[in-house]
């Protein structure tokens, strides 16, 4: 018999502050540490606040105030039955930098953070003041990719195209999370891969996954992508997005990265009329915030001061 987890499980000590936040009507788990402007971290798939808790310390000593959050859905935030989409997600970050009583913020996103973190600063510029995106394209580079490279981009998309099945959650949660184990190997680069520092990880990612309705949460973001792009509200999401980015823009990715391929990430720059900055990164897969800790907060770090 399986234990239960409940989100006791991502509360994790350590010099930093949990606590809760309602913003765009939903109650978020956030962690904080240090003061000073205001850097705010947005995690991927299979992934929760944790997956920032290197660069929490690294940037809160050096002057900022790093938060960051579960998403909704994840973790111990809320965990309601809607509001998995774009807009929605948008809003949550939007709300959130005014939660916390701030005007603008740094916002660093990772994989399908990432690709909230290029949503956000495309729909609420004035809020983002200076972005960081690591192993996600622009979403509407993304979409293309899918279309035009269907050897590429479409074939490694193939893993996240299955969340469409029915109760796919179910299957996903199975022998204690056993496929978010596989999802993060699959993706990972191997030499991280090799440490027991992956190991840990891995186990506290399956651990998350299994917080009643996480799975189910993290599937619908997914579904939604994909059911979207032949309703209205769809299309009127792609045309939003079409407006240009302001806030300067670090692109960070991996070399390695076989979920988002670097082909793919690579053209996303057409999209940002501000200062833009593209890094292949060697030997790194789709987790380089994991993967070169101490590399990425040193560049979060850069870009933020700059």
């Amino acid at each position: 018999m399986t234990a239960p987890v409940d989100e006791s499980c991502v509360l994790v000590d350590g010099p930093w502050t949990h606590r809760f936040v309602s913003a765009n009507g939903t109650r978020f788990h956030v962690v904080e540490a240090g003061s000073g402007p205001l850097v705010l971290f947005l995690h991927g798939f299979p992934e929760f606040w944790w997956a920032w808790h290197h660069q929490l310390r690294l940037v809160s000593e050096a002057g900022f105030r790093a938060v960051a959050v579960d998403l909704r859905g994840y973790g111990a935030s809320d965990k309601p039955p809607r509001g998995y989409d774009g807009y929605t997600m948008a809003g949550d970050v939007a709300g959130l930098i005014r939660a916390l009583g701030e005007r603008s913020a740094v916002l660093v996103g990772a994989g399908y953070g990432g690709t909230i973190a290029w949503t956000t600063a495309s729909f609420h510029p004035t809020l983002v003041r200076r972005l960081v995106v690591m192993s996600a394209a622009h979403p509407l580079r993304l979409r293309a990719a899918l279309a035009s490279d269907p050897r590429g981009q479409l074939t490694a998309s193939l893993p996240l195209l299955r969340f469409q099945v029915p109760r796919f959650e179910h299957l996903l949660t199975r022998d204690n999370a056993t496929l978010v184990g596989e999802y993060l190997r699959r993706w990972a680069g191997p030499a991280w891969q090799r440490t027991a520092d992956f190991d840990d990880y891995e186990q506290c990612c399956r651990d998350a996954m299994r917080i009643p309705q996480a799975a189910f949460c993290a599937m619908e973001t997914y579904r939604w992508a994909v059911r979207s792009v032949l309703r209205p509200h769809g299309y009127r999401f792609v045309k939003l997005l079409q407006q240009p980015i302001t806030s300067p823009t670090l692109h960070l990715h991996g070399a390695l990265d076989s979920a988002v391929l670097p082909r793919t990430a690579q053209g996303s720059g057409r999209y940002v009329i501000a200062r833009y900055e593209w890094q292949l990164l060697d030997g790194i897969g789709h987790f380089p915030h994991l993967e070169a800790p101490d590399f990425v907060a040193g560049e979060i770090l850069r870009w933020a001061k700059d």
